[in-house]
């Protein structure tokens, strides 16, 4: 059974009438296949209505949507050969970043990924996809060596944030992401960043200095989590629909600033209703960009990726 946010309610409830009806089909011989496809019309009506209205906040809830397709599922549908890495070297291995070399339709690439759990034995292993310093430094690890290899680097981004307990402090949190964004800024590689679920503060960054990202339809990015905005302006999560809506932290209002390249199109209800598709899209975006930005040399590519960050944040004074 689909699991359904709180203002999927309605479809929900046309749902449970589907599924009453089917097994009424099912058990008994009558004949309900006609009601049914007109409940499922209707179904699809309604999930378009709503989906075509959602305000900033009920995109954030998509886009934490507890079934939504994470890294390692959207790597296992791009590559059929993945070989994930472990550790940074240094410290241990964070089960929050995910990462290593594998192919895209004969291309190979080195992929790097948050990764968070679906039950509460996989969210406390992967920390909810909350990194801590060696899962930044595990990321740098393999950056550098997809450079040494010449294989361009995909990332996916999917955090509430880099983890801010008192162990990661100590073990260097900020020089940790500080180092990655200096890494990636000159990597004589191309990169490609696409944020599938939520991307939020320097923990989502940290792997997304790149030189094209692309963005779902119903993910955030964001320089802060919406609650955390809430707390520091008005001393309470419960303001997180504000903040999210005064912070634009969706794909449509990022394109528009010009601080995402391509939005993409997700299955009607989100990712996780058609993960084949969005796979299948996501796909198409890699190659085509990873074909033009391959054919750039390395000073091209360094020059380009600079000035694409410095253009962040230009204005005009009316």
């Amino acid at each position: 059974m689909e699991s359904f946010l709180d203002f999927e309610q309605p479809i929900a409830e046309l749902e449970s009438k589907i599924e009453q009806l089917r097994f009424l089909d099912n058990d008994s011989g009558v004949d309900v296949a006609a009601e049914i496809q007109r409940l499922e019309r209707s179904r699809r009506s309604l999930t378009r209505r709503i989906y075509r209205k959602l305000s900033p906040w009920q995109t954030a809830q998509v886009a934490r949507h507890p079934k939504r397709p994470y890294s390692l599922d959207y790597i296992a549908s791009l590559s059929a050969d993945f070989q994930e890495l472990h550790g940074d070297r240094i410290y241990a291995d964070d089960f929050a970043i995910v990462g290593g070399p594998g192919r895209i339709d004969g291309t190979p690439v080195m992929f790097i990924g948050h990764q968070k759990g679906r039950d509460t034995a996989t969210r406390v292993r992967r920390n909810y996809g909350m990194a801590r310093p060696e899962g930044y430094r595990k990321a740098q690890r393999l950056m550098r060596l997809a450079e040494k290899f010449g294989l361009p680097v995909v990332t996916l981004i999917d955090t509430p944030g880099a983890y801010p307990g008192i162990g990661a402090e100590e073990r260097g949190q900020s020089e940790a992401i500080a180092s990655s964004l200096n890494c990636m800024v000159g990597l004589k590689t191309p990169i490609i960043s696409a944020i599938i679920g939520e991307g939020g503060s320097g923990g989502a960054l940290a792997i997304g200095i790149a030189d094209v990202v692309v963005m779902l339809e119903y993910s955030i990015y964001s320089v802060i989590s919406p609650e955390g905005c809430a707390s520091i302006l008005w001393k309470s999560a419960e303001h997180a629909a504000e903040a999210a809506d005064a912070m634009g932290v969706t794909a449509s209002r990022l394109l528009k600033f010009k601080l995402v390249d391509e939005v993409l199109d997700e299955p009607l209800g989100g990712a996780h209703r058609n993960p084949d598709e969005v796979v299948e899209s996501l796909k198409k975006a890699i190659n085509k960009h990873l074909a033009h930005l391959t054919r750039l040399d390395i000073p091209q590519l360094l020059e380009r990726r600079q000035q694409r960050l410095l253009n962040y944040g230009v204005f005009r004074e009316a």
